[in-house]
């Protein structure tokens, strides 16, 4: 099913501007530019993509510790630490590779958005796209070569151009209007909406509308 969802695509092309508007498919489209310094969505999503990684080695070494030397809170401590080394280098390598990826999109990243009564549409602009398609590459090889596979998680997130939100699967909405966003989340899937100060309280006031399941806050 969420393969089918992200294959989804626009039937014609709609040269659309940063204002929210209906055209003439049926649906909203608008452009949002988000300023990478100002803005720490993009951040936010790599750190999570890291500490589920820097999580997962965790079990995966506790489990090792606990198995050869029984459960002792020595073997704890020592994944701890090593948990903890991690942790920071992950932490440096995040800065560093959003930094990078700022850079080359020139601090901007822009994103179009499709939206009708069934769901909303997050597409990558085609500049921010193909920036984020050559990152994504150089990241996955550099994550292969070092054997860190914080780095290719970091790449196959850069990779992902287009998520498509269905509202009646939506379980939480939530603005965040320090950010011009609005969180639309389903279990496994969690969409940002951006968009302007003038037009955050129409755009969050039709998805809360048209999603019965979620919880709105």
């Amino acid at each position: 099913m969420a393969a089918k969802r992200q294959t989804k695509k626009l039937e014609q092309k709609i040269e659309c501007d940063y204002q929210v508007r209906l055209y003439e498919d049926g649906k909203y489209h608008w452009l949002y530019d988000l300023n990478m310094l100002k803005n720490p969505s993009v951040l936010i999503d790599v750190y999570k993509m890291l500490g589920m990684t820097i999580l997962i080695l965790a079990v995966i070494l506790f489990a090792i510790s606990s198995c050869s030397d029984g459960l002792k809170l020595e073997s704890l401590v020592l994944v701890l630490k090593i948990t903890g080394l991690m942790a920071g280098i992950f932490f440096v390598l995040g800065i560093l590779g959003y930094l990078l990826y700022a850079a080359v999109s020139g601090w901007v990243y822009t994103v179009h958005f499709i939206m009708d009564e069934n769901g909303v549409e997050h597409q990558q602009a085609p500049k921010s796209e193909k920036v984020a398609k050559r990152i994504s590459t150089l990241t996955k090889l550099a994550g292969l070569l070092s054997g860190k596979p914080g780095v290719v998680g970091s790449g196959m997130l850069a990779s992902r151009t287009s998520m498509v939100t269905e509202f009646a699967s939506v379980r939480k909405v939530k603005a965040k209007r320090w950010m011009n966003t609005i969180m639309v989340n389903e279990t496994f899937e969690k969409n940002r909406v951006y968009v302007s100060d003038q037009e955050i309280d129409f755009v969050y006031d039709y998805i809360s509308s048209h999603c019965p399941k979620a919880k709105i806050s």
